[in-house]
This record gives C-alpha cells, structure tokens and sequence, in this order.
C-alpha cells in the first residue's frame, strides 16, 4: 500500500494517545450532546474507529508501524497479568458450565459458518470463493478461520498450511478485521440494553452478579490512595512476568518443536504448542493467577486492574489502525461472505443461549474468546464490569488450545465446500 502521510511511531502513539483521551474525557461529561451520544455509542467502539479513520484517511498504518506488535508482546501480557491479580478462581468455577458452553458455540459456529457461507455466496458469485492452487480462495479463508478460533498465532499457522497467495492475503485480513469489528460493535451496542436481553433469553444472571458483588466488595475493602511505591511494584510483578513468559515461552515452544515431530507439523492438531505467542499468554496468565494466592492480590486496591486497563486501552487503539475503512467496498463479495460467516455464529450463539437460557454476558464473553482472543474477551468483559475481565481471560486461553484444530476441520470443510 502508499505509505502514509506518518510513519514516524512516536508521533502515530502520540496521536492513538490523544484519541483515547478524547474519547475519555468526552464520555466523563455527564450532560448534554455528549450524555446522549454515549447513551447510543459505546466509547470502547470510537476506541476501534478513530484509529480506523485515521488509517484511512492515509495518516498512518498498520503496515508501516511497529505498535500494534509492541502492544500484543509487552503491554497485553502485562495487562492479563495485572487483571487476574486479584482473580477467585471457586467464585468464577460458580458460574457452572454455561460459559464454556458458549464458547464451545461459538468455535462451532465458526467451523460450520465457513463452508456454509462458501456455499451460499457460490450460488450468487461463482468466481468470489472461486480460484486454483495456492489462489484457491478457501485457502486463504482458512487464515480467517485461524483468527476466529483463537488469534494471530493460529492465522499465522493457517497461512503457513495452505500456503494462500501472499499477494492476496490483505484482502482476508480486511474481511477479518471490518466483520470482527462489525460484530464486536454489536456485542457492544448490547452491553447496555444487559438487563432486557438477559429477560427476552429468560437467563439468570445471579451467577455473575455474584461474582462481581465479591470482587467489588473485596476491591473495596482494600482501597488505599495509590503510593508511587505501589505504582513501582504493580509494573515490577506485570513486566518481570512479561519477561519470564517471554523467555519461558520461547523455551517451551522451541523446545516442543524440535521434540516432537507431531508439535512441530504445522497440519497437527497439537501444532499450536509450539507457538511462542500461545506460551506468552498461559505463562502470563498462570503468572497472574499464582499470584492472585499471595499478597500481591491486595494490588487490586491500588488501582491494578485499571493499569491492565489502560494497557488493553492502548492494544484496542492498534488494533483499530488495522482497519482501513476505505476498502471496505473493494471487494463486496468477500465481505458478504465474511458477514454471512460471522452472522452464522451470532446466529447459533443466540440460539443456543435462548435454548440452555445463558446470560447475554456468557454470550458476548464465549463469542469474543473465539473471535478477539485475549486482545478483546477480557475487553468485553469488562465492558459489563472491571471486576469480570478476569472471565474473559480465561476463556480466551481456551481460544488457543483449540484454535489450529478447529481452524484445521473449518478449512477442509472448505475445501470440499468448494468443489461442490
């Protein structure tokens, strides 16, 4: 693509620095324009969008910038860790099977979206899931799979399998990013309308409104004005567990490899152990939980969990340059296929949350665990309340476990799909 009109990275933080300001500073006026704007838009959503108008309008992009790498390696492994300092892990176990129901949901909605959505846009538009060899256009699907049934490091393994044509693989990654987030933007705008979908869904949410009753009731026990002390340790814990996720991840993952012959096979179903990201987050996370049983749960009261907020806060602004608005419309056919795919598993999702009466959170939460990842499920999550991230977390690490598997199955349900 053209390069941008900024590429220097300290100016593009600066302005994603001053967007989030913006819109923080504009959602904290509790009067007027603004009161009634934010009744109807989400602020995380301009989070996404403004970063998004920015790199369309050409002033910055994901391509030429470094950000979104720095934020996804050093600021979300912190942030997992400083979110689940102060995790109960019995009060969270309370909230019984649902939720795992409902990300299991989702990852199926995803696999069996896929082919169905090939079929239907074959019968409009023959030549848009059309294509040969390493053209084939489920090849390239399959990445998108990857990326909805865990993250980046199953789409990269995607890519890496079916060897889709590296010239056209931007245009996968703009079906991902525009149908991720349109959905995203819908999970948000429900947020807060909770109370009357969890009664149309007759869910009970006592479960949860357990849950954060506890935490918050525990935070608040514990409040103490912050010292610049407290400040120092909260990112001394965070960044030396970044640090010894790192260096432990690498271990693992490399070491896994060149052990085992079925990790190291990029078409295993046990390939993605040997991804250093996926080691990153568990090691991250079981880093944050393990210190949730010390004295450094009672950081909670210092504002630790805030800190992995405006950490997660910084990722969604890089995320949001990978958005290029303006190509939406290059290729509609790929997007009506992207769009009928993740209405597919909106679809189940609700469907079954109807069903089994799970609460809309146990739907917003398993949905984003399999299509975000852990860059956004604990995001959601705590769109309902801080003290749920930890939620979000959790299930994102199942993301991981059986995203190269079910991205694997998705594609070659693609595949057959189409040569029907």
């Amino acid at each position: 693509m053209d390069e941008p009109l900024i590429t220097d990275d300290t100016v593009v933080f600066g302005l994603l620095a001053l967007c989030l300001g913006l819109i923080f500073y504009t959602s904290g006026i509790q009067k007027g324009f603004w009161k009634r704007f934010y009744n109807w838009v989400p602020a995380i959503l301009l989070c996404y969008m403004l970063p998004a108008l920015l790199a369309s309008f050409g002033l910055v992009s994901d391509e030429h910038s470094r950000l979104y790498f720095m934020a996804s390696r050093y600021l979300l492994p912190a942030a997992l860790v400083l979110m689940t300092l102060s995790i109960d892990l019995k009060a969270i176990s309370n909230l019984g099977s649902k939720a795992l129901i409902m990300f299991l949901t989702g990852t199926a909605g995803i696999i069996i979206g896929g082919p169905l959505a090939i079929l239907l846009v074959s019968a409009i538009s023959p030549e848009t899931v059309g294509g040969n060899d390493f053209d084939a256009i489920w090849r390239g699907l399959s990445t998108i799979a990857g990326s909805w049934i865990g993250g980046g490091a199953n789409q990269a393994a995607m890519f890496e399998i079916f060897k889709f044509n590296p010239d056209r693989y931007g245009e996968m990654i703009l079906v991902d990013v525009v149908c991720a987030n349109i959905w995203m933007a819908i999970l948000l705008l429900g947020v807060g309308k909770t109370k009357r979908i969890d009664r149309w869904l007759k869910a009970d949410a006592s479960a949860i409104d357990e849950l954060r009753i506890k935490v918050t009731a525990f935070a608040e026990r514990i409040t103490r004005v912050p010292s610049l002390r407290d400040y120092i340790m909260m990112l001394s814990l965070a960044f030396t567990a970044v640090g010894a996720a790192h260096f432990l991840g690498e271990i693992f993952s490399s070491g896994l490899s060149e052990s085992s012959e079925v990790i190291a096979d990029p078409k295993s179903f046990l390939s993605f152990l040997g991804g250093k990201f996926f080691w990153m987050i568990v090691i991250a996370t079981i880093l944050g939980v393990a210190m949730s049983f010390t004295r450094a749960k009672n950081y909670e009261g210092a504002g630790a969990s805030k800190i992995g907020g405006v950490f997660l806060y910084i990722l969604v602004a890089t995320i949001g340059m990978k958005m290029d608005l303006g190509r939406v419309l290059e290729n509609p056919g790929l997007i009506l296929l992207g769009l009928i795919w993740i209405g597919f598993h909106a679809g189940l999702l609700i469907l079954v949350a109807k069903l089994i009466k799970a609460p809309f959170f146990f739907l917003a939460v398993g949905s984003q665990a399999n299509v975000g990842g852990a860059a956004s499920a604990p995001i959601v999550a705590a769109e309902f309340h801080p003290s749920l991230s930890s939620v979000g977390v959790l299930l994102a690490v199942f993301g991981y476990v059986v995203g190269t598997g079910g991205a694997l199955f998705c594609a070659y349900l693609m595949e057959v799909a189409s040569s029907l």
